[in-house]
């Protein structure tokens, strides 16, 4: 009955920003660690961006200053904002739960281009 129910993505122009979000549903959300994947075709899955149930987060060398991932634990969502996005940030992107196996929202489209 856990899941994971993702929102946002699109196309955009280089430059430009996207935020996605994730509901979490059927799980005490507030003591969840929390991570954002991306896999572009031919490419396996990465994490781009964690954040733990107490709000401490980490990037992908690639992400780093251009990505913010964050929570909202009074309502059980984790974004992640996406600013400067460049055409290699071209993925679907997922929301994971880290602390629970093989829990991941349905995947968003994230494409960037010109």
């Amino acid at each position: 009955q856990v899941r994971l129910v993702q929102s946002g993505g699109g196309l955009v122009q280089p430059g430009e920003s996207l935020r996605l979000s994730c509901t979490v549903l059927g799980i005490n959300f507030r003591i969840t660690d929390m991570g954002w994947y991306r896999q572009a075709p031919g490419k396996e899955r990465e994490l781009v961006a964690s954040i733990t149930s107490s709000g401490s987060t980490k990037y992908a060398d690639s992400v780093k200053g251009r990505f913010t991932i964050s929570r909202d634990n009074a309502r059980n969502w984790v974004f992640l904002r996406m600013n400067m996005l460049k055409p290699d940030d071209t993925a679907m992107y997922y929301c994971k739960m880290e602390n629970r196996k093989d829990t991941w929202g349905q995947g968003t489209q994230v494409t960037v281009s010109s």
